[in-house]
C-alpha cells in the first residue's frame, strides 16, 4: 500500500480523495433530506451541455465553461420549479432531457464526440497540483457557506412553511444551495464522471439515513461514508486497475446494503 503513493499522480489522487468526499458527504445529507436525486442527477446530465458550450466557444477550459453552464442550469431549473405549476420532477426531467440531448448534439457535431468521451467515466488519477489548489478553495468555500446555510436548509427540508413563517427566504436558500451543488459537481466531474456522480450525492447520505438517529450522527456517518469509499475505492481502482470513480461509488453502494440490513437494529 505504501509503495503505490511513490507516485505522484496517486499522491495527487489521495489529497483529491481527501478533499472532495467531506464535501459529497455533506451535500449528500441536504440532496437527500430535501429529495433532490433527481435534481442533483440532472446537473450531471446537463455538463454535457456545458462542456460543449465551453469547447465551441473557448472560455479558458471546457470545465471553466461546464461551471458556468452548470450554474446558470441550477439556478434556472431551481426558480421555475417553483414558479411553475408543473411538479417539480416534471420541470427537472424537461431540462435534464433537454441539456443532455443538446450536449450529445453538440459534442457529436463534426465527429468530436470522443474528444468529450473521458468525461463520461472521469479519471481521477489524471488530478494534477493546479486542480488541487482550485480543490482547496472550493473545499474552503463550502464549508464557510455551509456554517451560514446550515439551520435555515434544515429547517427548510423540515417544513418550508415554518421556514418561511421564521423569515426564511426560501428560494434564496435553494438557489444557493443549487449553485454549490452546481459548482462542487462541475469541478469533479472530470474525475468521477458524469454517468455515476449522482450516486455520490445519494450514497452516503442514504446509507447514513439507515443507521443514524439524529441529524449530528446523520452528517457525521454521511461525511464518514464518503470519506471511507473514497480511499478503500482507491486503494481497489490501484489494485485492481480498474476506474476510481466507479471502485468509489461500488465501495459507497456496499456500505448502504450493510446499513440496509443493519436498519431493524437502528430503528425503533
Amino acid at each position: 500500500m505504501i509503495e503505490m503513493f511513490e507516485f505522484e499522480f496517486m499522491r495527487n489522487a489521495l489529497c483529491a480523495i481527501l478533499l472532495v468526499t467531506p464535501l459529497f458527504g455533506i451535500l449528500s445529507t441536504m440532496v437527500v433530506s430535501n429529495r433532490m436525486a433527481f435534481f442533483s442527477d440532472s446537473l450531471g446530465h446537463g455538463a454535457f451541455t456545458g462542456i460543449a458550450l465551453g469547447a465551441i466557444f473557448g472560455v479558458g477550459s471546457e470545465i471553466f465553461g461546464l461551471i458556468i453552464f452548470s450554474i446558470i442550469f441550477a439556478l434556472l431549473i431551481t426558480y421555475i420549479k417553483n414558479k411553475a405549476h408543473s411538479g417539480a420532477d416534471t420541470v427537472i426531467g424537461v431540462f435534464s432531457s433537454t441539456a443532455i440531448a443538446l450536449g450529445l448534439m453538440l459534442m457529436s457535431a463534426g465527429g468530436q464526440f470522443n474528444k468529450f468521451s473521458r468525461f463520461l467515466i472521469g479519471d481521477l488519477l489524471s488530478i494534477s497540483q493546479e486542480d488541487l489548489i482550485y480543490l482547496s478553495i472550493v473545499f474552503v468555500l463550502v464549508f464557510v457557506s455551509w456554517i451560514f446555510l446550515f439551520n435555515k436548509l434544515l429547517i427548510s427540508s423540515v417544513n418550508k412553511t415554518l421556514a418561511r413563517s421564521r423569515g426564511i427566504d426560501t428560494q434564496k436558500v435553494e438557489s444557493i444551495f443549487a449553485v454549490i451543488l452546481a459548482v462542487v459537481v462541475a469541478l469533479s466531474i472530470q474525475w468521477v464522471g458524469i454517468l455515476i456522480i449522482n450516486a455520490l450525492l445519494v450514497l452516503p447520505a442514504a446509507a447514513a439515513r439507515n443507521v443514524t438517529n439524529s441529524v449530528k450522527a446523520y452528517h457525521v456517518f454521511s461525511v464518514a461514508t464518503a470519506l471511507i469509499s473514497g480511499l478503500t475505492g482507491l486503494f481497489l481502482a490501484y489494485e485492481l486497475n480498474s476506474a476510481a470513480g466507479s471502485t468509489i461509488v461500488v465501495c459507497a453502494a456496499a456500505i448502504y446494503f450493510v446499513t440496509l440490513i443493519l436498519k431493524p437494529r437502528f430503528v425503533k
